[in-house]
C-alpha cells in the first residue's frame, strides 16, 4: 500500500509533529483547512504556525493543545481533546484571526526505544457545523448564544476530563503502589545473581494477578515461585497477594515444593476467584546441585547451559491449584545443574499469542533463551522481553524471574 498517498488523499486534516512540536509534515485536507501552504508550515512550531489570538485573551485553545501534546509526550498514549475554539492567523492580513471550532485528537508514533518520535495531530474542522442556521431563522444574537453556550460546554468537557484524568492517575499509583508492597521479596538483596521482571497487562491498572517470590530456607538453600491468578485488576491483585504469602510461609514450613503447592492448593478452595490459579515452585540446593520442582498447570521452567542448550522441566506436572474436587498429593521432579547454568521462570503472558498453540511460544522463548545464554542474568531478562516483543507489556500480565545458579 502507498501510504504517502493514503495520507495525502485522507479528507481528515492531518499535521505529524516531531516531538520538539515542530511540523514535519502536513496533508492537503489540512492545507485547506487552514489556507496554508507547505512552505507555510512545514519546520515550523505548532504555536509558531497557529499563535494565540491576543484579542480573545480568555480562549484557551492554545493552552489546552499544548497541554494535551505534552500529555502524549508523557504518557505515550492518544489524546482525545475537547471541542476547541482555537482562532488562526488569516493569511496576507496580519494581525487578523479568524474565529475557528476544531475537534483534535493527538496521537504518539513510538520509536524503537519507546519514545515519542512522532505525534499525528488530527483535527476536524467544525466550524460550519456550528455556525450552520437557516437564512433568517436565528438571529445573530440568537447565534453567538448558541456559540458561547457550546464554547462553555466545551469547556466544562475539558474540566471534567482534566479531573478524570487526574483521578485515574491517582487510583493507577495507588494500585502499583499496592502491586510493590505485594510482590516485595526480602530475600532477593542476598542473591545478585537473579533478575526479575514484572510487567501488567496493558489495559488494566499496572496491576494483576502475576507473581514471582524468592526466599531463603536452611543450609543454604533457596526457593523461587512464579505464579498466575486468573484476571486483571484490583480483584486478581489482591487474590495473588494471599496466595503468594500462603506459598511463601508453606515452603518455610514443609520440606518439599509439592507439599507447599498442596497447603496452597487446600487454602484456594476457601479464596474466592482463586481456583484455577496456576504455579510453579523450585527449591534449589547448592549443596547437591539439584534442583527440586512441583509444577500446577503453569508452563515449565527452561534450565540453560552456558553454550545456549536448554532442558524444559516439564515433569511433575499436576492440575491448577484448587481445580480437583478431592484432595490428591502433588507430584514432585529433581534435576541436576551445573555453575553457571540459569534457571528461568516465567508466566503465560510472556509466550501466549491470541490464536497461537502455547507450544508455538514456548519454543520461540527457548530460542531466545538460546541466543542470549551468555547474557548476564538481567541483560537476558531484557534481551528475552525484547525479543518476544513484550518490551513495553503485553495483553497479559507478565512475571520473569532469570536465575543464574
Amino acid at each position: 500500500m502507498d501510504y504517502a498517498a493514503l495520507f495525502a488523499a485522507t479528507p481528515s486534516p492531518y499535521l505529524v509533529l516531531g516531538s520538539d512540536l515542530v511540523i514535519v509534515e502536513v496533508n492537503q485536507a489540512y492545507l485547506a483547512a487552514t489556507g496554508r501552504t507547505r512552505d507555510d508550515l512545514i519546520g515550523q512550531h505548532i504555536f509558531d504556525a497557529f499563535p494565540p489570538n491576543p484579542d480573545d485573551p480568555e480562549a484557551d485553545g492554545v493552552q489546552n493543545l499544548n497541554a494535551s501534546l505534552h500529555r502524549v509526550l508523557v504518557s505515550r498514549k492518544p489524546d482525545t481533546m475537547a471541542l476547541q475554539k482555537y482562532d488562526i492567523p488569516i493569511m496576507d492580513r496580519p494581525g487578523e484571526f479568524e474565529e475557528r471550532w476544531w475537534s483534535p485528537v493527538n496521537t504518539p508514533l513510538l520509536a524503537p526505544d519507546g519514545t515519542v518520535r512522532w505525534i499525528i495531530h488530527r483535527v476536524e474542522d467544525v466550524t460550519a457545523f456550528i455556525r450552520a442556521h437557516a437564512p433568517g431563522s436565528r438571529s445573530s444574537i440568537e447565534r453567538e448564544a448558541l456559540e458561547a453556550e457550546l464554547y462553555a460546554r466545551a469547556l466544562e468537557l475539558q474540566r471534567v476530563n482534566e479531573e478524570l484524568r487526574l483521578a485515574n492517575k491517582r487510583e493507577r499509583q495507588v494500585a502499583l503502589t499496592l502491586q510493590e508492597a505485594m510482590l516485595r521479596s526480602p530475600d532477593l538483596r542476598h542473591h545478585s545473581n537473579v533478575a526479575v521482571r514484572y510487567l501488567p497487562a496493558t489495559e488494566s491498572l499496572n496491576v494483576g494477578g502475576d507473581w514471582y517470590d524468592l526466599v531463603d530456607l536452611s543450609d543454604g538453600c533457596f526457593a523461587a515461585a512464579v505464579g498466575d491468578v486468573a484476571g486483571h485488576g484490583l480483584e486478581a491483585a489482591a487474590v495473588m497477594g494471599m496466595l503468594r504469602s500462603a506459598l511463601s510461609a508453606a515452603i518455610r514450613a514443609v520440606e518439599r515444593p509439592a507439599q507447599a503447592l498442596e497447603v496452597v492448593s487446600l487454602y484456594s478452595r476457601s479464596v474466592d476467584e482463586a481456583l484455577n490459579t496456576t504455579a510453579v515452585k523450585v527449591m534449589v540446593d547448592p549443596r547437591s546441585s539439584l534442583i527440586t520442582y512441583s509444577n500446577a498447570g503453569h508452563p515449565p521452567p527452561v534450565l540453560v547451559r552456558p553454550n545456549g542448550d536448554c532442558e524444559r522441566l516439564n515433569k511433575a506436572v499436576d492440575p491448577p491449584l484448587g481445580a480437583l474436587p478431592l484432595h490428591v498429593p502433588r507430584s514432585q521432579a529433581g534435576h541436576s545443574y551445573a555453575s553457571g547454568d540459569t534457571l528461568v521462570l516465567y508466566s503465560d503472558g510472556l509466550i501466549e499469542r491470541h490464536g497461537e498453540d502455547i507450544d508455538v511460544g514456548i519454543d520461540r522463548l527457548v530460542a531466545s533463551l538460546a541466543r542470549h545464554s551468555a547474557n548476564t542474568p538481567e541483560r537476558l531478562a531484557d534481551a528475552v522481553l525484547a525479543d518476544l516483543g513484550v518490551e513495553g507489556g503485553a495483553p497479559d500480565d507478565i512475571a520473569l524471574v532469570v536465575m543464574r545458579l
